[in-house]
């Protein structure tokens, strides 16, 4: 029995194998400088996060283009996890700055990952949303909170079946619960900024 092909296939499968590693340890990369850069993003060092976020950017780019001779390694999942991290730190970077949103062809990534990367940033805006009420900036929260809603909005527009787009369903069900919340945190806050204003027109020198 002529089986004389093992050297073959051992040959690609440590091909393969080798750039798998290369590219789940260069994804964990990607993954750790986003959080790094969305950290720094609430701390408002802006100019920390927005090079934390190229680098991210260039090794996505980087691992992108090394698996392209491997399309089953590409598409395993990790490479797709760090995708994801970097949309979420880019839409929210562009989100605190007030600049506009780049969508999935800007970062060149593809649409799902990206997707569930703005949703996960409905998060990092209700963050960015209650610290703004704790400053008293009011007009500053409302518009955190209205990038929320059309974000939310966006995705649930986005019906296709969970197996085509990654749990993308749960992630906007997850964003829509953190908007109904932080309207209400809102509301209250507003609420209570009318009461003391009107109850220091009432009694001024209480």
């Amino acid at each position: 029995m002529g089986l004389d092909f093992a050297d073959d296939a051992r040959s690609v499968l440590d091909e393969r194998f080798t750039a798998r590693e290369k590219g789940y340890s260069g994804s964990r990369q990607v993954i750790r400088a986003c959080a790094h850069a969305i950290r720094a993003l609430h701390r408002g060092e802006w100019e920390a996060a927005h090079e934390l976020i190229g680098q991210a950017g260039s090794q996505l780019a980087d691992i992108t283009d090394m698996l392209a001779l491997h399309p089953d390694v590409l598409h395993a999942g990790f490479v797709w996890d760090a995708a994801k991290e970097y949309a979420e730190a880019r839409v929210t970077e562009a989100l605190f700055k007030d600049e506009p949103v780049p969508g999935f062809t800007e970062l060149g990534i593809d649409p799902v990952p990206y997707l569930n990367g703005l949703g996960e940033a409905v998060g990092e805006m209700r963050r960015r949303m209650l610290d703004l009420l704790r400053d008293g900036d009011v007009d500053g929260a409302e518009k955190a909170l209205q990038a929320m809603d059309d974000i939310v909005d966006l995705l649930a527009s986005m019906d296709y079946p969970d197996g085509m787009t990654s749990g993308l369903r749960r992630t906007t069900d997850v964003a829509r619960a953190l908007v109904e919340r932080s309207r209400s945190d809102l509301t209250a806050t507003v609420v209570q900024e009318r009461l003391r204003q009107d109850l220091s027109r009432l009694l001024p020198n209480a």
